[in-house]
């Protein structure tokens, strides 16, 4: 156990150090086992561990929804949910704000990347909420919220990375993230109405739309639907795999693309380039949590802390709580997907047996990293968007971002106190 808690306090000072997260966990894994085992065991396992993931056939979902969501943030498609939600919603006291975020859950239902989202939407919300006198606070930290969206909203890549860890089906996750997801959608918006309603200098009227332009908006907004109905109608109705899916929406996207013209073949090389970079660092960046998990079994130190919990005397809602702490304050100092890929491994035998979902579990983790992209220190999409908006300070977005977070810990109550928000579809599917 000594060596397991060695070895993850190596990880944790690398990750600090900003070296990269797939070399310090391969690093560390293959001289843990190697000091546990032998250094031949480190030497077979690596390769074993390597080939089985690389040749997983869940594995393969993740290169094909980054590809599906590469496609449309390349090609503009997101300019046009956009106009959508700004032709209904931009008349009301906030409406750019709140088109934002519909704009926001929108993309990222196709997209599953949170910084994508944020990056994506603070070129295209920005500068028509700049226009129409919106305060920087309100504009960036809209932007900023809506962006975590990215990260629950199936098709979610964290949630693919989940499943992935936890051996839990990929396609149910999916369909436990809806619901939770519309719920924070609903939430922010409150937030946006009531800080529209209290202080409107920070929020403007917009300009009405005539009705026969917003029914002509609604044209932009299929591809949108036709994606998000098709792979989160085929899963639910079983028609096919997460992995399927993923392979008929990259093909999809890329078939919409070329028919409305928008993806040349400068395009499609840009597409396809960020596509591989982005799948194989993710690929690297698995295969050392992988290892990393076979290196704690090796330690014993899931099952130490299994043992120690069973041994401590609190109640099963005492456990539980004591986790999502953990996760909560390392929210706010790791990355989204450090987390993930460090201490999920760690906690899940002692969910499981607690007898907790893990299913929802997944969706409870989640919504935390989601709160940790928007709170200080490390606040990813914070910086993501100061990168896109370099005039804006950070400290006017995170102050803007204090009510998000308010309703974001009223979401994580519900969810945590109601699991049946979270699992009323999945029951149905099952």
């Amino acid at each position: 156990m000594t060596i397991g808690l060695i070895g993850l306090a190596m990880v944790l000072l690398l990750a600090f150090m900003r070296v990269p997260l797939g070399i310090s966990l391969l690093t560390v894994s293959i001289g843990g086992i190697a000091y546990l085992n032998s250094f031949d065991a480190a030497r077979t396992l690596l390769p074993m561990t390597l080939t089985e993931a690389a040749f997983s056939y869940e594995l393969a979902v993740v290169p094909l929804f980054i590809l599906m969501g590469n496609v449309l943030s390349r090609t503009g498609i997101s300019e046009d949910l956009f106009r959508a939600a700004n032709a209904f919603l931009g008349a009301v006291r906030g409406g750019l704000a709140l088109a934002t975020m519909v704009t926001c859950a929108g993309f990222s239902a196709v997209c599953g990347s949170s910084f994508a989202t944020a990056a994506t939407m603070s070129k295209v919300a920005y500068p028509s909420m700049k226009k129409y006198g919106y305060s920087d606070r309100l504009a960036s930290a809209t932007i900023a919220a809506g962006g975590t969206l990215g990260i629950l909203i199936p098709p979610s890549i964290i949630l693919m990375i989940y499943g992935i860890l936890t051996q839990q089906n990929i396609g149910e996750l999916f369909i436990a993230g809806v619901l939770p997801g519309l719920l924070g959608l609903a939430l922010y918006m409150a937030a946006i109405y009531a800080i529209a309603w209290f202080k409107p200098e920070h929020a403007p009227r917009g300009d009405k739309v005539p009705m026969a332009e917003r029914w002509r908006s609604l044209a932009g907004v299929w591809p949108f639907l036709a994606l998000f109905l098709l792979i989160i109608g085929g899963l639910y109705m079983g028609w096919f795999t997460a992995t399927e899916a993923g392979g008929i929406g990259a093909g999809l996207a890329l078939l919409v693309a070329l028919v409305q013209g928008r993806l040349g073949w400068q395009r499609f090389y840009e597409v396809m380039r960020e596509t591989a970079m982005t799948s194989v660092m993710l690929y690297v960046v698995l295969f050392g949590a992988m290892l990393f998990s076979q290196f704690i079994t090796f330690s014993g130190l899931a099952d130490e802390l299994l043992n120690l919990v069973q041994g401590s005397g609190l109640p099963r809602m005492g456990i539980l709580l004591a986790i999502l702490a953990v996760f909560l304050l390392l929210g706010c100092v790791m990355d989204a997907m450090a987390i993930i890929l460090i201490f999920v491994p760690l906690f899940a035998p002692t969910l499981v047996a607690q007898g907790f979902d893990l299913v929802w579990f997944g969706i409870i983790v989640v919504v935390l990293t989601e709160i940790g992209l928007i709170t200080p220190p490390v606040g990813m999409n914070v910086f993501v968007l100061k990168a896109n908006l370099p005039k804006v300070p950070v400290g006017t977005i995170f102050r803007g971002l204090l009510p998000f977070v308010g309703v974001d810990l009223i979401r994580l109550a519900l969810l945590v106190g109601f699991p049946s928000i979270s699992l009323a579809l999945v029951h149905l599917m099952r």
